[in-house]
């Protein structure tokens, strides 16, 4: 499992909701108006028309297939870039790459036409039969009941719509210009205060026989202003006819426009009535129309909900089976038939320029080091070594009343070794004395440290009699070889009687 980024089956399950359907209310109240009205025709209706609730229906749910399409699409978009990333693993191969990837790309644009036609089919059902009896939908009982409700509620008045800033632009200079206030709309009255702790009252202005209407932009101002006027030509704002309202960006002033519809304030006409050229049925101030529209307003939404709910369950298991699992059967049983089907298997398999060269620079590399190492093979490499001869016992040697082993250290102002003065005077008339004596000697030197201080220079010793060092001599016990007692820095010398040695 990759814990670095998604894997690409993931955004599967996001692109099925991607696409969201957006409902314009302004519009879908002008057409549920135009359905009711040209339904009754030149009869007065007494009843809320079952037609018109169908028509504006399967007028909805045809806006479903686009987003149905779309996803479709965007599933097919996905699965074809998953194949080629596993494809590239085989980029050692191009021709067995291109030749999967052209096959299992063939396969998923089949399927993608029998998804797409599986998902009309789903619409089409939809739009069938309007099945009314569904536990989840409201009918016409309960939406008369909801409808009348909510006239309650604007009745008495509580039910806040909207709350925010707006400034009143069209109070003159010597009144005090223009200002902003704290503006509350409810379902009754449009009421503003000095600031947003709503204590201070400034005015209250009842939405009854109120209208909207767009004012031009002047070019001084930087603000957006729309103005609430009164169809029956009355003042609405003391000596004003209309009271202007200035926001400070052009999506504030739709929305304010879409509360102020919402507490039946409608606009003083819709944009196709006027290129039209005639009156606007939409806003028709006939409570009848209006109560029928909030009627089929609240079927439509009920029954729609329960499409969408639809859709959407049947979206991803309708796109799982007909096209991501097809494909993996697929994949699993029939491709290998397919590359087998396609003509020469070697041609499939030839590898790429690169992979050739690189291959021939591992198997160079390989043999290098496989004669490298033969060669190391070849070479015995022993260690020998000679152990250390045994220590001398020199507990014998009593000189100037030293005690036995102890390790002679340079005094100041002494020097070193003289207590060897009577030794060698000793030894020195002997036949034979000195060169028995001299190996023997040298190794005890050797052993107390005492060898390189002589040989720099440290020892004065006074020789009784001719005395020839040259290493070992013929008369010596020891083995007829190089010894080592003898540094390479003691200096060879001939000593006579009465001279000193260094």
């Amino acid at each position: 499992i990759n814990l670095g980024c998604s894997s690409l089956g993931v955004p599967h399950p996001c692109l099925f909701f991607l696409v969201q359907m957006e409902f314009d209310e302004k519009e879908l109240r002008r057409e549920i108006s135009y359905a009711i009205k040209n339904i009754h025709g030149i009869r007065t209706g007494l009843f809320t028309p079952d037609m018109a609730f169908e028509t504006i229906v399967k007028k909805q749910v045809k806006k479903i297939k686009e987003p149905c399409l779309k996803c479709v699409d965007m599933v097919i978009s996905e699965l074809i870039s998953t194949v080629r990333q596993c494809t590239k693993k085989l980029s050692q191969y191009p021709h067995l790459r291109e030749e999967m990837e052209r096959i299992v790309t063939t396969y998923i644009r089949e399927r993608e036409g029998r998804t797409k036609d599986q998902v009309m089919l789903l619409i089409d059902i939809e739009l069938a039969y309007m099945n009314t009896n569904h536990e989840d939908f409201i009918g016409f009982a309960n939406a008369q009941q909801r409808s009348s409700q909510m006239s309650k509620k604007k009745t008495a008045g509580n039910q806040v719509i909207r709350k925010g800033w707006l400034t009143i632009n069209n109070i003159g200079i010597m009144k005090g210009g223009a200002k902003e206030y704290w503006f509350v709309l409810t379902a009754e009255n449009l009421s503003w205060y000095k600031d947003d702790e709503e204590k201070e009252k400034k005015y209250m202005l009842p939405v009854d026989n109120l209208k909207v209407r767009d004012i031009e932009k002047s070019f001084m101002s930087s603000k957006h202003i729309f103005a609430l006027f009164n169809t029956e030509q009355r003042n609405v704002y003391k000596d004003y006819r209309q009271l202007e309202l200035a926001c400070e960006t052009q999506e504030e002033v739709d929305s304010w426009k879409a509360s102020f519809l919402r507490a039946g304030v409608y606009p003083e006409r819709s944009g196709e009535s006027e290129e039209n050229g005639s009156d606007s049925l939409m806003h028709s101030m006939d409570p009848q129309l209006e109560r029928q529209v909030e009627t089929i307003r609240n079927l439509v939404d009920s029954y729609m909900a329960i499409v969408n709910k639809t859709i959407r369950d049947l979206m991803p298991k309708t796109i799982m089976h007909l096209m991501i699992n097809n494909t993996k059967e697929f994949i699993h049983s029939e491709l290998l038939a397919n590359l087998y089907s396609c003509g020469d298997q070697n041609t499939l398999m030839e590898e790429s320029a690169e992979q050739a060269q690189h291959r021939d620079e591992m198997l160079r590399m390989y043999h290098a080091l496989r004669e490298a190492l033969n060669i190391i093979g070849d070479i015995n490499t022993t260690t020998i070594s000679t152990p250390l001869p045994p220590p001398v016992d020199d507990s014998w040697l009593q000189v100037q009343n030293i005690p036995s082993g102890r390790r002679y250290p340079r005094r100041r102002g002494e020097a070193p070794l003289t207590f060897l003065a009577p030794l060698l005077r000793r030894i020195g008339g002997r036949s034979g004395g000195t060169q028995v004596l001299l190996p023997v000697l040298w190794a005890w030197l050797g052993r107390h440290g005492l060898v390189g201080m002589a040989a720099e220079g440290y020892c004065k010793i006074p020789v009784p009699s001719p005395l020839l060092v040259e290493g070992y001599v013929a008369k010596s016990p020891f083995p007829p070889q190089p010894t080592n007692l003898l540094s390479s820095s003691v200096l060879l010398c001939r000593a006579t009687k009465g001279d000193t040695a260094d």
